[in-house]
């Protein structure tokens, strides 16, 4: 048995034995070698393979699927051999034309629609126009004109390749044929394109577009320009004026211009702010740090921002880059701060005050917060998380809400229940910051007025202290909401699974199952 291999020629599979795979490598090769590289040649060789895959899968049959070395013969015969294409050019004999069966295709070369009329033109060699002329007249007999063209449109194949367009007229499926119908082709399109750009049309519109490039390239420039001084100017503002509202802060606590866009206007003395959060003797460490981290940045917007309206030509890559390493030093430094101070958040502790309210005969407490001692006091505008702060006397204190809560009292007073808590480096630690919180109340016969804010001093530290405060209410005693609890209840049980926003302003009483709304509130 011979050895067989497998190939692909245009996109069909073929099982070949050993010899008849060399001799039509060999024969492909050589196709390849004379018609050359190039675009034309590529083309050239694939309508050729084309041809070769269908008269081999004429002969394919379901004993014989493999190409053998004859078929291979065959196919060669037929279609010739480079060495005789150059024989013919140089004879001056007229050629012996053989005739060759049609085979009937659609004509894309010479389609209005879909190629029918030329398609049948060139296989019964008339004119398409006649055709076309057919097509109309049935079309008017009721329509048999349309049915049969769309039937033709369905049913015959287009031809793609040079090798069926040959067919199409009739001509043997030669290496010269396909050459010379290629050549046509490619010498048809050359010819077209001379001709369009040779007319006149086409040098006025040639002349018209480059004219509209060059308008609309010099209105592109003009903008790009503008544009450019526009970012310029932008930069020069930010950085000179970012510069002056960030060294203000620094130094005087307060920004010299606050509120006007893109520039650093925080109302706050930076020193102030670091000394609630870092331990002592590592402030002027992050002032320093953060001078350099954000002063650079302003310093390159003010550069960048005269270079682009000014033009100038500088070189001072090495201080460029040298302002590049003492922002990256001042970002490690902050890090490196930022991480030492994280172990003063590492333990929490809480601090629980409890005190019975006397209020004899009374079964009703009406809770209301007291007047915000801290309304008169201006107020800076920085958050932190639920914390505020606020100039009292003209210091910083830090100050958050508590929250608000009520339970079942074990007894059969009301009793209030102040459970204060922060973080610390130890417990004992976070503790003392817990005890160092400062939240007042007071009870006014059946009255209970509560702060509406807890602070840390002037002097406390920020390490994530709460305030909670717990009312504990007798079993059959009720409370009343004012409005203004709306601002420190939080998430109150209760039977009805009221929403705490809905609370306020109504009576609620203590029952076996829990706390209710009471009868008053109806």
């Amino acid at each position: 048995m011979k050895k067989t291999f497998t190939i692909n020629i245009c996109g069909t599979v073929f099982h070949i034995e050993e010899d008849a795979y060399e001799k039509l490598q060999n024969y492909l090769l050589k196709l390849k070698q004379h018609f050359g590289t190039n675009d034309e040649g590529k083309e050239i060789v694939t309508d050729f393979e084309a041809r070769i895959s269908e008269l081999f899968n004429e002969k394919i049959s379901g004993d014989k699927s493999v190409v053998v070395l004859a078929w291979v013969d065959e196919v060669i015969e037929t279609m010739g051999t480079p060495d005789d294409f150059i024989e013919a050019e140089g004879d001056e004999e007229e050629p012996i034309h053989v005739k060759r069966k049609r085979r009937l295709y659609r004509d894309p070369d010479h389609r209005v629609i879909g190629g029918v009329c030329g398609g049948l033109g060139a296989y019964f060699n008339i004119d398409p126009v006649v055709l076309r002329i057919i097509f109309v007249v049935l079309f008017l007999a009721q329509g048999i004109g349309l049915i049969a063209y769309v039937i033709l449109w369905i049913a015959v194949p287009k031809a793609i390749n040079t090798a069926q367009r040959l067919e199409m007229r009739g001509k043997e499926v030669t290496i010269s044929n396909i050459e010379k119908s290629i050549k046509e082709e490619v010498k048809d399109v050359t010819e077209s394109v001379k001709n369009l750009k040779d007319s006149k049309g086409y040098a006025k519109g040639q002349d018209a577009v480059s004219q509209f490039g060059d308008v609309v390239y010099n209105i592109l420039k003009v903008v790009l320009k503008v544009f450019i001084i526009i970012v310029g100017v932008v930069l020069i503002l930010s950085g000179f004026f970012g510069l002056i509202g960030f060294i203000s802060s620094l130094i005087v606590g307060q920004s010299f211009v606050s509120g006007v866009p893109m520039i650093w206007g925080p109302e706050i003395h930076v020193p102030g702010i670091l000394n609630h959060f870092v331990t002592p003797g590592t402030v002027t460490f992050g002032m320093i740090s953060i001078a350099f981290l954000v002063g650079i940045p302003l310093l390159a917007m003010l550069y960048i921002g005269t270079k682009l309206v000014f033009r100038y030509k500088s070189n001072n890559t090495l201080i460029g880059l040298g302002m590049v390493g003492v922002w990256l030093i001042a970002l490690v430094a902050i890090v490196v701060l930022s991480v030492s101070q994280v172990g003063n958040y590492k333990n929490r502790a809480s601090v629980t005050n409890s005190m019975a309210i006397t209020c004899e005969g009374c079964n009703t407490l009406y809770l209301e917060l007291n007047k915000d001692s801290y309304e008169e006091y201006d107020e800076l505008d920085w958050d932190i998380e639920d914390f505020k702060i606020g100039l009292v006397d003209g210091e910083e204190v830090l100050l958050s809400q508590p929250t608000f809560d009520i339970e079942k009292s074990s007894s059969n007073n009301f009793v209030i229940v102040i459970k204060s808590s922060s973080r610390g480096k130890n417990r004992e630690m976070a503790k003392d910051y817990s005890k160092e919180i400062e939240y007042n109340y007071e009870i006014k016969d059946s009255t209970l007025f509560l702060d509406s804010y807890f602070s840390l001093g002037q002097d406390g530290k920020f390490r994530d202290q709460d305030v909670d405060i717990i009312l504990k209410v007798p079993e059959g005693k009720q409370v009343f909401l004012s409005d203004d609890m709306i601002h420190i209840i939080h998430d109150i049980e209760n039977v009805s699974n009221t929403w705490d926003g809905d609370m306020v302003g109504k009576y609620w009483v203590m029952t076996p199952e829990g706390l209710a709304k009471s009868k008053k509130s109806e």
